[in-house]
């Protein structure tokens, strides 16, 4: 049973999560930089997808307290429960049109849910209503033609309004190049930034020094 998920980050900085990861040297070299959490996608029409190859033991030797998040997509929660036995993942990742019935059913499975929604200019924030009791976090990405991945910012000052206590997830078109805003970033529920295609070499293959730059310019020394 994994451990009561984290409410906020620590003295004020989010936590580090990297997603889309697949390729098993990619894997063992993003780990080694301690990120908080990774994150696996198991929806067959991405370019990350794992597919069956993904295995527990290669899981199971990743670095302790970094915490693994299985990422689906419109997927049926008995498939979910499925992954999440055999790999031990620790969340689960909803990025499709997921009712709060279903992530209400996935917790009370013992997991943690992270529930995704795209942002554009016309975002509102009363969609979020019926699922505040039954999530554990929101992830808000950029909208695109992808459910994620699509490395494209949205106008963080949409957030700034953010009225409800459920800590989220920052995604889309995350990069090198927004480190002094990221770091200088104070946004209302603010939980953790999520990495992903601005990383790449290719998909599912990540630039583990550019990675590192970037932790280096966001984590608090000492």
């Amino acid at each position: 049973m994994p451990t009561a998920p984290a409410t906020s980050a620590p003295a004020g900085t989010p936590y580090i999560k990297v997603c889309g990861m697949r390729e098993p040297t990619s894997l063992a070299a993003v780990a080694a930089l301690q990120p908080d959490f990774l994150g696996f996608i198991f929806y067959p029409k991405s370019s990350r997808y794992v597919g069956e190859e993904l295995s527990a033991e290669t899981l199971a030797a990743l670095p302790a307290g970094i915490r693994k998040v299985g990422v689906f997509v419109n997927e049926n929660t008995e498939e979910i429960r499925r992954r999440v036995r055999e790999l031990g993942l620790d969340l689960v990742q909803l990025h499709g049109h997921e009712a709060p019935t279903q992530c209400q059913e996935l917790r009370e499975s013992g997991l943690a849910v992270v529930k995704a929604f795209s942002v554009g200019a016309d975002f509102n924030f009363d969609q979020l209503t019926p699922y505040v009791s039954h999530v554990d976090y929101f992830l808000f990405d950029t909208k695109g033609e992808q459910p994620g991945g699509n490395g494209t910012t949205f106008d963080w000052s949409l957030l700034a309004g953010y009225p409800l206590e459920v800590p989220y997830f920052l995604a889309g078109g995350l990069d090198l190049a927004h480190a002094d805003s990221l770091r200088n970033l104070r946004l209302p529920g603010l939980f953790a930034l999520d990495l992903n295609s601005r990383f790449e070499t290719a998909p599912g293959v990540k630039d583990a020094d550019l990675l590192r730059q970037l932790f280096t310019k966001l984590r608090p020394r000492g």
